[in-house]
């Protein structure tokens, strides 16, 4: 059953998350313990969060056959609110539909499955390699795609449910990710701190995986990933819908 706390759960989560990136954004570097003691309390919150708690519950099933299944979008969002320093809300992924791969440029995420599982791969962006215009990938690139290449390393692939603690992304670690409902339909609620921003550089930007000609370098071994820039891929779209729970107000 929902909690019948004086403040929401919710609540209590959004404030805590403008005290912890209010903070991460003012501190300097070698202030890091008062954010870091201040993003354990908030994945302390988030460990706690139900999905009755913001009164969302799995979708009835749709029939494959049916004329709704293919005309409703594979992911939706329901917006909770958004400040300077960060943004909330939840993201509704349909059975068998996938975040493609993409990044949260000079961003903080904190990312806790409400129903249903998800599997996440992770990738750090790497420092460009001087032989790095020299890479064979099969197929070929285009011509006008050299530039859009980037080394990357994959950190982490790895199953969430319910159960689970939240997943954590930083500017510079686990920053690129793709999300993937298993065995059914799936939900989570989703911190970006500061939230996306095209004018101030923080765009959402889309890759693919590179299968590279020949043998993978003796350096990095089977970690080692290739991605290419790619526009929002044409299979997926996301759509809006309200948010039934417990209003929130920072």
């Amino acid at each position: 059953m929902p909690r019948n706390n004086k403040t929401s759960l919710i609540q209590k989560i959004a404030s805590q998350a403008y005290v912890t990136f209010t903070n991460s954004s003012t501190s300097a570097i070698g202030d890091n313990k008062a954010f870091l003691e201040q993003q354990a309390e908030l994945v302390t919150l988030l460990s706690d969060i139900r999905a009755a708690d913001l009164k969302i519950a799995p979708p009835k099933k749709v029939s494959i056959s049916s004329p709704q299944s293919s005309a409703v979008p594979p992911v939706t969002y329901m917006h909770i609110c958004e400040t300077d320093v960060f943004s909330m809300g939840v993201f509704l992924l349909k059975s068998g539909a996938s975040i493609p791969l993409h990044d949260h440029p000079g961003m903080n995420g904190v990312l806790k499955v409400l129903y249903g599982k998800v599997n996440i791969r992770c990738y750090d962006k790497l420092d460009k390699a001087e032989s790095e215009t020299e890479r064979q990938f099969d197929p070929p690139l285009l011509p006008f795609q050299g530039d859009d290449v980037r080394r990357a390393m994959l950190r982490s692939s790895e199953q969430f449910s319910h159960q689970s603690g939240p997943c954590i992304l930083t500017p510079l670690k686990d920053n690129l990710h793709e999300i993937d409902a298993v065995d059914g339909p799936a939900a989570f609620l989703d911190i970006l701190a500061p939230p996306y921003d095209p004018d101030n550089g923080r765009d959402c930007h889309y890759y693919k995986v590179l299968q590279t000609a020949g043998k993978k370098s003796e350096q990095s071994g089977e970690d080692e990933a290739w991605l290419l820039e790619i526009p929002q891929p044409d299979d997926f779209w996301c759509g809006g819908e309200p948010y039934p729970g417990p209003e929130v107000s920072v």
